[in-house]
């Protein structure tokens, strides 16, 4: 089945739409999860809908420059980055709305953004920093991150789209909390 689905991202990757199209179909329950869990964790203060989330992902990863994709587990670290991008650029357009009410965009609607949304994108902003930084460091550690903390997938799960054990994925991850912590006191 894996080899199957890697085959199938190969294809979409190769600028087959109707590849792109089984891809999207065939992960969209795991797609879904993953936007699920970035509202969840990251998005609760804000007003935008998991499916929402999962189709402007979608949008934003077939009408891009995606890179292209040799395997599932980087497909998936992929989109989970591009929700959290998209999360991000919310808040932040939040954010904009509560100081100048006339620059007014949004994904869903005219809902007032609160101040609890506010303090969520600041801290986004600051997480997503740490993680560009870390992945400019150590690109493994900051897909491990987002596969981990962003895509909800357990260390046994990343240890199997790795093929590593996993202990060292969890190794790994304390690794990557460290280098994450020491950035985010830095910038603090």
């Amino acid at each position: 089945m894996d080899a199957d689905l890697d085959a199938l991202i190969r294809r979409a990757d190769a600028a087959d739409p109707v590849a792109a199209e089984l891809l999207f179909a065939t992960l969209y329950r795991e797609l879904h999860r993953i936007a699920a869990a970035h509202l969840r964790r990251d998005g609760a203060a804000l007003s935008l809908r998991t499916t929402t989330l999962l189709h402007e992902a979608y949008l934003h990863i077939v009408g891009g420059d995606a890179p292209a994709f040799s395997e599932r587990g980087r497909f998936l670290a992929y989109a989970s980055r591009a929700m959290r991008r998209l999360v991000i650029d919310y808040a932040r357009r939040g954010r904009a709305q509560k100081r100048d009410r006339r620059a007014e965009v949004t994904l869903t609607g005219d809902e007032q953004p609160s101040a609890e949304a506010a303090r969520t994108a600041a801290e986004l902003e600051r997480l997503d920093d740490a993680l560009e930084e870390l992945a400019t460091l150590e690109p493994a550690l900051a897909e491990l991150v987002n596969l981990h903390f962003f895509s909800g997938l357990t260390f046994a799960e990343i240890a199997a789209l790795r093929g590593v054990s996993e202990r060292t994925v969890q190794r790994d991850w304390r690794k990557a909390r460290l280098l994450l912590a020491r950035t985010v006191l830095d910038e603090a």
